[in-house]
């Protein structure tokens, strides 16, 4: 979002802010659909933000969600259940035997453990239904199986009739920026799959594979996007994987088309440094690694646009804090800017993916902020007001 819409937003609009740019979404989208081999598949992460699913879904081939909740927003925004993949590192027993006997199926489910795959198949089998799943092989963590259970679950149940086991799923983490390592990966995955050929005769149809594409934050990134996906394509290009690879962005997807405002209301000088307080604060917005204090993020400073600018003004080095009774608040340290005063509002741009759903949002019990779309006629559209977080605090008489 650009200045002159910011400042016209904000005749209208109170800050905190966030705001989601429908017409960058697309462009985004649609760079990477040019950028990458035309027969990948696109899986967006939910989580990354779900205040844009009704754009997304039109523009993506699934979605991933990983709790409940997130389902049911997918449900309640009346959303295809045939672009489901159901993920998550827990599924609730019940929840899945209900999905499973109803009579709209979703499109695939992941299986992360033993527990996860006796209970999609006991259900699968009791309500004689075939359901599509793809199994998660481990980067080394918590998530998914290792390689000797899913070579027992192939070995066992491949010829079932209540499974279509598609292939495999595969994540190992986000903000990378090693073509080497993605390689390494991808070629890693196709053995295993080759071995399960080889070994049981089973061919998988499908790779959904987590490439953890970076986004470029911070001011002074040296990252190369359009070198970067011209050479993963290429790894793609050169697999001997002949199925379906879908693959699984969020911060990639919806980085971009986000912004943040949130309005200087104090300022003071501590022992030969600046503080600014901003009405807004980290339980709002979190980059990647909440790097942002050590870092600078790109910020525009939008002023009063009756006040006069001092053009004479020098540079200082702001430290910007939120809001919160913490000394972990601070947003930016050591920013320079021009003249910053009380009543200035910053913009905090690629802020589309996470900062809205990861942040510690109850802290203090601060409002939460108007969430809204900007769309391509300049219409703004709120999607969620001002929302207090207190009842969510109050113990329940």
């Amino acid at each position: 979002m650009n200045v002159m819409a910011a400042q016209m937003l904000l005749q209208q609009k109170s800050t905190p802010l966030y705001v989601y740019d429908l017409p960058e979404l697309r462009r985004r989208i649609q760079y990477l659909r040019e950028s990458l081999p035309a027969h990948v598949k696109l899986c967006y992460a939910v989580k990354a933000n779900t205040f844009i699913l009704e754009e997304v879904v039109r523009l993506v081939d699934r979605l991933e969600i990983c709790s409940p909740g997130e389902l049911a927003i997918c449900q309640r925004l009346q959303l295809p259940y045939e672009k489901f993949v159901l993920s998550g590192v827990y599924k609730e027993p019940g929840q899945i035997r209900q999905l499973i006997a109803e009579e709209t199926p979703i499109g695939i489910y992941t299986v992360e453990s033993v527990s996860q795959f006796d209970t999609l198949y006991r259900a699968a089998a009791e309500n004689q239904k075939q359901i599509s799943v793809l199994l998660r092989l481990t980067s080394g963590n918590q998530f998914g199986f290792d390689e000797s259970e899913i070579e027992r679950i192939i070995r066992d149940y491949a010829g079932s009739s209540f499974l279509d086991i598609r292939g495999i799923q595969y994540f190992s983490g986000t903000q990378k920026t090693s073509v080497k390592r993605l390689k390494r990966e991808l070629e890693t995955l196709e053995q295993f799959i080759e071995s399960l050929e080889e070994r049981f005769g089973y061919q998988a149809k499908e790779l959904e594979f987590g490439p953890g594409f970076p986004v470029s934050y911070f001011q002074g990134d040296s990252f190369d996007e359009a070198v970067f996906l011209r050479e993963f394509s290429g790894l793609l290009h050169e697999l001997k994987f002949k199925g379906t690879i879908a693959l699984e962005l969020g911060r990639s997807i919806a980085a971009s088309c986000g912004s943040y405002l949130t309005q200087v209301v104090d300022a003071k000088h501590n022992h030969a440094e600046n503080y600014a307080i901003v009405d807004g604060g980290i339980h709002q917005l979190a980059y990647y690694g909440q790097f942002m204090a050590m870092k600078h993020p790109y910020i525009q400073v939008l002023s009063d646009q009756n006040r006069d600018s001092d053009v004479q003004a020098s540079e200082e080095e702001w430290n910007i804090c939120g809001s919160l009774c913490t000394v972990n608040d601070i947003l930016v340290k050591k920013l320079p800017l021009r003249n910053l005063q009380i009543g200035d509002v910053l913009l905090f741009q690629n802020t589309g993916a996470y900062c809205a759903t990861e942040g510690i949002s109850l802290f203090l019990s601060r409002d939460l902020p108007e969430v809204v779309l900007l769309q391509d006629d300049g219409q703004i559209v709120t999607v969620r007001p001002h929302t207090q977080t207190n009842p969510f605090n109050c113990p329940q008489k």
